[in-house]
């Protein structure tokens, strides 16, 4: 009920909170009451519809008294809910449920039902308890006062109203004792800390004659004050409307009070919570929609390339796709040839792991050739891209596997024989198992018969440069793959910057993220086209003719990779079965006797060319060739990938992306009616955000005025 208005009248709505569907609805039921004769029709027909979920509720508007009584196959209850707002100028301020009264005689279902809605409305703090007990019942058998005491143990929010005391004739004189002694609270087993008040309502005849709500109240008085034993009773505040009424009201404003702190705490949070809310959603628009689109554009623009040059705050872009480059680089080391100049190079493998080398005894050339050869063997590392000369002894790999398990400390994940390294590891680092599938094991036998393969009509003692450029192919062509899936792996870290980006920054605005984000991708797309014809062009540039003006550097990798193969080839064997010596290797005492003899800055890799002339020379030249080109090669193409696909993919994208979504825009709209129009269409804000900021608004407002009205009311108590 409320006083906020002029006249008195009547709305109905049913509140379907528990429907099949289980959503949440408030149904306006029928027109705005004015006449309150009407009232009593309305609401059996909001109870009829309430009653019978499955039939539109529109359908009871028209149903007299008689054909809502004659109805079948109605449920008995309801969780769904009838709301009546009453406006009366007259009236006061009050919310109210009206529960159904408990029952036992029905089935278990049904009784629970009407138990649990009770339970639930009144163990709610700020809610007053009123039980109903008509006085032609017995008080003992009441329900509703256990249900009470349950949910207010203190009674402090119960109130008991007694009915129908008109209901008891002249010869129920013990009945009506025993209510007198409930009323004036000397029951000792039937008391309440706020007590009894008995009422007289209208009875059937009285409503049928639509008398006045005065005229009803005057009626209950003269009754009260005339029948015994109710005349009797000294506090006359107990009976009839108005006293209750008064008391009710007292009641409420003591619980108002006590709640007070507490209420303006939760409104306090909730509008926090609200601001909080309505701050995080994006402002209205200030802007004119043409400036609002072009500003956005050029700041997606501009972020982008700031993400492409790495001077973004999100390195992310820059971060992994060097993560990917560096995956590449080591997918293209792992396709160098595996050369071994032995008869048979399936038996021997590089173990050139200076950690394991301190721990196999007479494994490494390290600790054979004394620490001399050592330092010899990292300055040029550094210089020569780490060309293994001395430091790299090749051992059979059945002798390894033999020996591993006895000589080298490791857990079950080591110490497998395919933990050993290629024998053409250009950096120390890769193992078997990092080598391209497919490169080929290669031995001297196997590289002679590639020789004689390509022999047309050459003089003697002349290596056809096919067999040189067959070799080479067999790398170069297994460069292809992991550029794809480098430059794929790229594609995909674009494709996620793009789309956070364009969430960043036109995702406020849903027809213009769609309509630039289309766009947008339609430019990547063109560019990841373009980008993956010119990755292509770079690895063809790698295929014949094999070329490099670079030649010093081939002539040095040649000579070094030479006479690796011719020392290796010669060098003797050592097993892990042999015992460890100290005793200065022959190679270290050859160095150290010719610099004492006026021969210093001599490498091992010199002592080669003391060897005597190896039947297998061709061979090892062509070896020596090929192997040298591939180290020069794969640093072009390290790095030849890498720049191409961030200038063929990321810079020009970065560079066209501004122009074309413009040039997008304009053309757009130059098929359209207005420019004007469009912009506005593109910017058109989503309509949940702004019914989201209409209702946080609108319960900003709402928890204020509640703010203010509490602040009032607890300067004023």
């Amino acid at each position: 009920m409320s006083s906020n208005a002029t006249s008195w009248s009547c709305t109905i709505t049913l509140r379907m909170g528990f429907d099949k569907n289980v959503k949440p609805t408030t149904v306006p039921f029928g027109r705005t009451i004015t006449n309150r004769s009407e009232v009593e029709v309305w609401l059996r027909r909001a109870q009829a519809a309430i009653l019978n979920p499955d039939v539109p509720s529109s359908s009871f508007h028209t149903k007299t008294i008689e054909e809502l009584r004659n109805m079948k196959n109605t449920m008995k209850f309801s969780r769904n809910v009838v709301c009546v707002l009453i406006e009366d100028p007259d009236a006061t301020d009050l919310s109210f449920y009206d529960l159904p009264g408990l029952i036992q005689n029905e089935e278990a279902d049904t009784v629970a039902l009407v138990k649990s809605l009770a339970e639930h409305y009144t163990k709610k703090g700020n809610t007053i308890i009123l039980t109903t007990i008509p006085m032609s019942d017995d008080m003992e058998n009441q329900q509703s006062m256990t249900l009470a005491r349950d949910a207010d143990p203190n009674g402090k929010r119960t109130i008991g109203v007694l009915t129908k005391p008109d209901t008891l004739g002249t010869g129920a004189i013990n009945q009506r004792r025993r209510w007198v002694e409930i009323i004036e609270g000397r029951s000792d087993n039937h008391k309440l800390r706020h007590g009894f008040y008995c009422v007289r309502l209208p009875d059937d005849v009285e409503r049928t004659q639509r008398i006045s709500r005065t005229e009803s109240q005057r009626r209950a008085a003269e009754y009260f004050d005339t029948t015994s034993p109710w005349k009797d009773v000294t506090d006359r505040s107990r009976f009839g409307i108005p006293g209750f009424v008064s008391d009710v009201s007292r009641l409420l404003i003591q619980l108002i009070e006590e709640a007070l702190p507490r209420l303006r705490e939760d409104v306090d949070k909730l509008l926090a919570s609200c601001i909080r809310n309505l701050d995080a959603l994006p402002p209205p628009l200030a802007n004119d929609p043409q400036i609002e689109v072009l500003e956005r554009v050029n700041a997606f623009c501009d972020a982008f390339k700031s993400f492409v040059n790495g001077s973004h705050e999100d390195k992310r872009l820059a971060q992994r796709n060097r993560a990917l480059y560096a995956i590449f680089k080591r997918d293209i080391r792992g396709t160098a040839p595996d050369f071994r100049p032995f008869d048979k190079p399936e038996e021997y493998v590089s173990h050139n792991d200076s950690d394991r080398a301190s721990e196999v005894d007479g494994l490494m050339a390290c600790e054979e050739y004394g620490p001399t050869a050592c330092e010899e063997y990292d300055t040029m590392a550094c210089e020569e891209e780490c060309v293994p000369i001395a430091c790299e002894e090749y051992v059979p790999q059945a002798c390894i596997e033999r020996n591993l398990e006895e000589h080298v400390p490791h857990d079950d994940s080591e110490g497998d024989p395919e933990e050993n390294f290629p024998l053409d590891d250009i950096e120390g680092e890769m193992t078997l198992t990092q080598r391209d599938p497919g490169v080929k094991v290669m031995g001297i036998y196997d590289i002679r018969r590639v020789i004689a393969e390509a022999i047309g009509w050459e003089l003697p003692n002349n290596v056809p440069y096919q067999a040189k450029a067959n070799l080479i192919a067999e790398f170069t062509k297994l460069w292809v793959a992991p550029s794809e899936r480098c430059l794929a792996a790229i594609n995909d870290v674009l494709g996620e910057v793009i789309n956070d980006l364009i969430s960043i920054h036109f995702g406020r605005f849903r027809v213009l993220e769609d309509y630039v984000g289309n766009l947008i991708r339609i430019q990547v797309d063109t560019c990841k086209v373009h980008v993956k014809d010119v990755v292509r062009t770079a690895l063809d540039l790698e295929s014949t003719p094999y070329y490099t003006q670079n030649t010093h550097y081939f002539q040095t990798l040649r000579e070094k990779w030479l006479a690796h193969y011719k020392t290796i080839r010669t060098r003797r064997v050592y097993c892990l079965d042999a015992p460890y010596s100290s005793v200065e290797t022959p190679e270290a005492k050859a160095l150290r006797s010719l610099a004492e003899a006026g021969y210093p800055n001599i490498r091992v890799s010199d002592l080669a060319r003391l060897l005597p002339p190896d039947s297998f020379e061709e061979e090892l030249v062509v070896m020596a060739d090929v192997r040298a080109y591939y180290q020069l090669a794969h640093k072009r193409v390290i790095d030849h990938i890498p720049f191409t696909i961030e200038h063929g993919l990321h810079h020009v994208l970065a560079k066209q992306l501004s122009q074309s979504l413009i040039t997008s825009l304009l053309t757009d709209v130059a098929s359209g009616p207005n420019f004007s129009e469009r912009m506005n269409e593109l910017v058109s804000e989503d309509p949940s955000i702004a019914q989201k900021r209409t209702m946080l608004s609108m319960r900003k407002r709402r928890l204020s005025d509640i703010h203010r009205i509490l602040t009032t009311f607890s300067n004023s108590t």
